[in-house]
């Protein structure tokens, strides 16, 4: 089930213009999507197609098991010896030998990271193999990739040495909303909206988990199949992840997501609620997250100044990660052994409140499927993040769900899920814009985004610029 990814795909068929290698490296979250991109890409375009994936570290592995893995899944795809190579420049010189400048090749090395845990000279020979052997097939496009991200970053991408030799670096994102909704297939345009929106608080656009959506059942019966029985990928999945993409002090980290569960905080909000001192290891951790997918740095503007926000925000970005720290993880034992008993999402403790920052991740994460409900495509957005000030002595805090900024305009977004959305709205969004000063030339405009019953005041009122169900942001019109 292949959907979406269609600016991914074209910067890829763009190398296939060239006349000299490509170098390419692509990143993201497991479970995103990315060795599915690079393949899909490989069979549109009709290359020669060679993977060959790192095997993920354990106790007794060494890097000669890695190097028989790497000889034994070459063998298999190209006939070459599968007697492993004394060293990784043997290795890649024996994969360069079965590359033919006579057809287009594309070559995955994925989980890239894992290949070269043992050898802390690894990315140096594939820049010297790279240099010497593999840039010289005018035919050639190398894909390097991997979940952890902050390997492919701090030694390929950020690597002085690789400077000027990638041809493009693709990090892949949760899908969009609209690519969501197609996973429930013919059924898409009976499910209801808020269905939907059950679901993807729970899984985010996360493709490997919607595949395992049943169209059949409504969301509790999904969450109970996936979540809470033994073996259900949104039972297991969490660990695996989260020691697969977090290799920097991962006790640290642990402690920090879950910080994060209840709601945006800055970095001393984070070392009080731990009960340590700011410091280096938080920032640390925190930029391993974000380079993760887990969590996003929230810096935006000061909507008064238009300059850079002085304290950014951390948003636990990853709807899944809140979903199993808040409500999985608390009863694992119990659902490994087969006797928790799920009655419904709405039982749980807290869940309207939960579903509420999950709704607000799911709308920020995808602002720019709003903007042409919001007639700003085509507009220059210098800022788009949430949005909140402390209160002082001389002026009130307040609170944005997202603040849309442009050169002319503010763009106050409340993002609002609930049973019943009454006139509260317009006044929550009404304090908002008198609590924050505009430049000269500024123009403040507002807009609801919801899911719910909207009473027929609001949109009579006139208040709201723009009113968009979260129906339209899943393309339910269109269906």
């Amino acid at each position: 089930m292949f959907f979406g990814r269609e600016k991914q795909m074209e910067d890829l068929m763009a190398l296939l213009k060239k006349q000299t290698a490509s170098l390419v490296t692509c990143r993201g979250r497991r479970r995103i999507g990315k060795s599915t991109l690079i393949e899909t890409f490989a069979e549109r375009a009709k290359c020669r197609f060679i993977k060959i994936e790192g095997e993920k570290p354990r106790k007794g592995f060494t890097d000669a098991t890695q190097l028989k893995s790497f000889a034994e899944q070459l063998s298999a795809q190209t006939g070459s010896d599968p007697t492993p190579a004394a060293n990784w420049l043997n290795a890649f010189i024996r994969l360069n030998d079965k590359i033919s400048d006579h057809e287009r090749t594309v070559i995955l090395l994925d989980e890239i990271s894992w290949l070269g845990h043992y050898d802390e000279d690894f990315a140096e020979t594939i820049k010297i193999v790279w240099d010497n052997h593999w840039k010289k097939h005018p035919r050639l496009i190398l894909v390097l990739c991997g979940s952890v991200s902050s390997w492919i970053r701090d030694n390929i991408v950020d690597n002085g040495a690789f400077v000027g030799r990638r041809s493009l670096d693709i990090i892949v994102e949760e899908l969009p909303l609209r690519e969501c909704a197609k996973f429930w297939g013919k059924a898409a345009g009976r499910v209801a909206a808020r269905d939907m929106l059950d679901v993807l608080s729970v899984t985010g656009g996360v493709p490997r988990y919607l595949e395992e959506i049943d169209p059949s059942l409504d969301a509790n019966g999904n969450i109970a199949r996936l979540a809470f029985r033994p073996h259900g990928i949104l039972r297991d999945d969490f660990d695996d992840m989260f020691d697969d993409v977090i290799t920097r002090l991962p006790a640290l980290s642990g402690r920090v997501l879950r910080t994060l569960v209840d709601g945006a905080k800055t970095v001393s909000d984070i070392a009080a609620a731990l009960s340590m001192p700011r410091s280096g290891s938080i920032s640390s951790v925190l930029e391993c997250l974000a380079e993760a997918g887990l969590v996003r740095r929230d810096d935006g503007r000061n909507p008064e100044t238009g300059e850079a926000c002085r304290l950014a925000k951390f948003r636990l970005k990853d709807n899944y990660a809140r979903f199993y720290l808040k409500y999985v993880e608390p009863v694992a034992a119990v659902i490994d052994d087969g006797s928790f008993e799920f009655v419904s999402m709405s039982a749980m403790p807290g869940w309207e409140t939960i579903l509420g920052l999950a709704f607000e991740n799911l709308v920020v994460n995808n602002y720019r499927e709003l903007l042409p409900h919001l007639h700003l495509e085509g507009t220059l957005i210098t800022s788009a993040a949430p949005y909140s000030r402390k209160p002082s002595r001389d002026r009130p805090g307040c609170q944005v769900d997202l603040l849309l900024q442009s050169r002319r305009s503010l763009y106050f977004v409340e993002i609002k899920r609930k049973a019943q959305i009454g006139r509260e709205a317009i006044e929550q969004v009404d304090s908002q814009v008198r609590a924050i000063g505009r430049r000269n030339g500024v123009s403040a405009r507002t807009a609801l985004v919801y899911e719910g019953e909207l009473s027929p005041v609001v949109g009579a009122d006139g208040y709201f610029d723009a009113i968009v169900p979260f129906a339209d942001l899943l393309g339910a019109r269109d269906r």
